[in-house]
């Protein structure tokens, strides 16, 4: 059962009517990794990203290295420790390489460090003030589940690469970029009938509500199934899908997530692009791999979800996936695990009006999952 919480605080709470939690969106997220340096030139040779900062030795840092990453909106900082023993040492021998930091952006770190602490959320960072020739930033942080934090970020006086402590990383290799704009979403896979723990503690704690619920009769196939719920802040700009296992009659993409990454975490970012074909045409140019649906799927789907700008057979080609609601359409893909536990994946998606997760185009992606699944001899 889920840990990071005090039940006792977070039973008596009342929703609050006001945003008592205004996030003005997704600052950072941070992985811990075994090998930072080779990570960052991963993030930069397939994904586009460029550099941005860099904290380790050379900055005065002794247990740890940090190369950070930007593409439009999205900033990802890769960590590795520079010491046998300690806490990033601990996560990667658990995990693996994994998302540890899930940073937010706000206008007032002390604030959201109070308003969620008194709410239930177990703390993991006192407010602390970090300072620099380029001004201060103000971070605290909580948890969340598993060994997940959410890290407030207050950052409205400082000019400076990053953080404190991290320095302008000019390197003269560079990539272009793969047209990703921001984070449209990230999911988190948590034990079997923690769901609705964490969906509680993101409405109680954080303020969030839940835009859209789906069973185990939405998403399943023959073999397996999943229960999910989206949550999101006020004002949309942080979405987080919370998935847990269902009954099956095999083992679910979750459970074998829980087992390889030995408890719940983040399974996956979704990142929006405003051209998927030429974004996914680069990817896998660049190498990275994305699960496939076979051909059958595209014979009928025009029928389920209509007219779309896009000519079908570039969709078919690459593999994307189509699914229409009452907003308009999306069209999503998803790649295979980009790491050596089948474990954390990405999502590439650009919505066209639409404001769903796809639900229309489950069961050919779990399918899809399957089969990854039985060649690694884990469904």
């Amino acid at each position: 059962m889920a840990t990071n919480i005090d039940l006792d605080k977070l039973e008596k709470v009342v929703p609050q009517a006001e945003d008592f939690l205004p996030l003005l969106g997704t600052d950072y997220v941070e992985l811990y990794v075994g090998n930072a340096k080779q990570s960052a030139y991963y993030y930069q040779t397939a994904w586009g990203f460029q550099p941005i900062a860099y904290s380790g030795l050379e900055t005065g840092r002794k247990d740890q290295v940090s190369y950070v990453l930007e593409q439009d909106k999205i900033r990802l900082v890769l960590t590795s420790p520079l010491e046998p023993d300690g806490p990033v040492n601990a996560h990667i021998n658990a995990h693996g390489d994994g998302v540890k930091v899930v940073a937010l952006w706000v206008d007032d770190a002390t604030k959201s460090f109070e308003e969620t602490v008194k709410r239930g959320a177990k703390p993991y960072m006192e407010p602390t003030v970090e300072e620099d020739e380029y001004g201060s930033v103000v971070r605290s942080g909580i948890h969340t589940y598993g060994e997940t934090v959410h890290i407030f970020v207050e950052r409205k006086n400082y000019k400076g690469a990053f953080l404190p402590g991290y320095k302008a990383w000019d390197k003269p290799y560079t990539t272009a970029s793969n047209g990703l704009k921001y984070i449209d979403h990230m999911v988190g896979n948590v034990g079997w009938n923690e769901m609705n723990t964490w969906c509680e503690f993101y409405a109680k704690v954080m303020g969030f509500a839940q835009l859209v619920s789906f069973d185990d009769k939405d998403i399943s196939t023959e073999y397996t199934a999943l229960m999910s719920k989206v949550m999101s802040n006020g004002n949309g700009r942080i979405k987080f899908p919370i998935n847990e296992p269902a009954e099956g009659r095999k083992k679910s993409q979750i459970e074998e997530y829980i087992d390889f990454y030995n408890g719940a975490g983040v399974q996956h970012l979704a990142l929006a692009t405003d051209n998927i074909i030429e974004t996914v045409t680069n990817l896998r140019n660049r190498g990275v791999e994305f699960l496939t649906v076979p051909a059958t799927y595209y014979e009928t789907v025009l029928d389920r979800v209509g007219e779309i700008d896009e000519d079908l057979e570039p969709l078919k080609e690459l593999g994307i996936l189509i699914d229409r609601d009452d907003e308009g359409y999306l069209l999503q893909i998803f790649t295979k695990p980009v790491l050596d536990r089948p474990t954390m994946f990405f999502e590439i998606i650009q919505r066209k009006g639409a404001q769903s997760f796809g639900k229309g185009n489950f069961k050919a992606l779990f399918e899809a999952i399957e089969r990854e699944q039985a060649e690694r001899g884990t469904l």
